[in-house]
């Protein structure tokens, strides 16, 4: 961590909290407000929140879409220009075991467009292979506590039966 990180961490840690001021016009402040708050939140949702646009800080541009495998990864970046009938990025970046690429607007596109019909393809033959391709919508309004309750019995009683691979943790770092 370095020492800027180091000494942040340690004034914000006095248990006194920041006073952040932020200047928007009202369009914008209207639709981040909600976004903000669920960042700033403490306990599991937030750093799960935080963890999400982590990277954020580290992109040139801003990312439009973002694919993660277990060894490989890319981003597509925006923002998306009006060229014609279409919405072409300006381009990404590919990371893959010993290889990164730069990608152009058209190269970005087309995976782009790749990857969404490799998305759609992979939920399809799931939903197909687990019999839920006639499931019903989900109910609403949605009962996140219970829901929540629920997936972490399932993950527990999962554990007890079979145990984990791998140790699962929680923090800023898990998404």
């Amino acid at each position: 961590m370095s020492v800027l990180r180091k000494a942040l961490a340690r004034l914000f840690s006095s248990g006194r909290k920041p006073d952040m001021h932020i200047e928007a016009d009202v369009q914008t402040a209207i639709y981040m407000w909600p976004i903000i708050e669920k960042l700033l939140a403490h306990g599991e949702d937030g750093d799960t929140y935080r963890a999400a646009v982590n990277f954020w800080r580290y992109a040139e541009r801003p990312p439009l879409a973002t694919y993660d495998g277990d060894g490989s990864r890319c981003h597509i970046d925006g923002p998306l220009q009006m060229a014609g009938d279409f919405d072409l990025p300006l381009g990404g970046e590919i990371f893959s075991r010993g290889v990164t690429i730069d990608l152009d607007p058209f190269e970005a596109n087309d995976l782009r467009e790749h990857m969404r019909a490799a998305i759609d393809r992979a939920i399809l033959a799931w939903l197909a292979d687990n019999g839920r391709r006639k499931s019903p919508s989900a109910r609403n309004p949605y009962d996140r506590e219970t829901a929540d309750r629920e997936a972490k019995t399932m993950i527990a009683d999962w554990v007890a039966r079979k145990g984990a691979r791998r140790p699962v943790t929680e923090g800023p770092d898990h998404a």
